[in-house]
């Protein structure tokens, strides 16, 4: 496994590295957004760990660029700013999940790991329902890029459509038994999903039950 870690406090991401390759992560620095993004363009690399505060480039930009070139590498946001709204941007721009610093190495480690276990096990057949059609061979509904996490809650939705689907089945599903996701993970991506909804102009979709969870419709 190697990762790029995109941090510019050399001495946090030196003690990073140290920690993660002991486990046997290969590690790729990078202390400025420029070269952040040279490095991340050159899609090698299983997983992108990047702070949002950087030199040169934001990780906002940096992360806003990958998706526009097509690099569907998973991104671990980075960020002492911890309020739900930061996290619902990233999660828009395409960010996979979001850490909030100070954080403790192992669960970084734990959240690299369960982002990579997702894609494994994805099948490449396609899903239709209604007007719209998942291809994960090409990660897209309806010619949309979606993320990994998408993806897996488009799939859940769409194979089983007019059923209530619970959050906790979502956080499961999507984010691995370890529970490392959180409520309004789910929600921020059912957000980004609707408005994708929209964007191709479908007929279906995401009702809300509160308190229970979502399902999607055409009626």
């Amino acid at each position: 496994m190697r990762i790029l870690y995109i941090e510019d406090t050399t001495f946090l991401a030196e003690a990073v590295k140290h920690n993660l390759e002991k486990q046997g992560i290969t590690v790729d620095l990078s202390s400025d957004g420029e070269d952040g993004l040279e490095k991340a363009l050159d899609n090698i690399y299983d997983c992108v760990v990047l702070d949002i505060m950087l030199p040169k480039l934001s990780g906002t930009d940096i992360l806003r660029r990958m998706r526009e070139k097509k690099v569907q590498t998973p991104v671990i946001m980075l960020s002492a700013l911890s309020e739900v709204e930061t996290k619902i941007d990233h999660l828009d721009y395409g960010a996979d999940d979001y850490l909030a610093k100070p954080f403790k190495t192992a669960e970084l480690v734990a959240r690299i790991k369960a982002l990579l276990r997702r894609p494994k096990n994805i099948d490449i057949s396609n899903i239709t329902y209604s007007d719209l059609v998942l291809s994960r061979a090409d990660a897209t509904l309806n010619g949309e890029q979606l993320t990994a996490k998408e993806i897996e809650i488009v799939a859940e939705l769409m194979k089983s459509p007019e059923t209530l689907i619970n959050k906790e089945h979502l956080l499961a599903k999507v984010w691995g038994e370890d529970g490392l996701g959180e409520d309004n993970y789910v929600e921020s991506y059912i957000s980004r999903i609707r408005k994708i909804l929209k964007r191709v102009h479908s007929k279906t979709k995401i009702v809300t039950v509160r308190g229970l969870g979502y399902k999607l419709t055409d009626k």
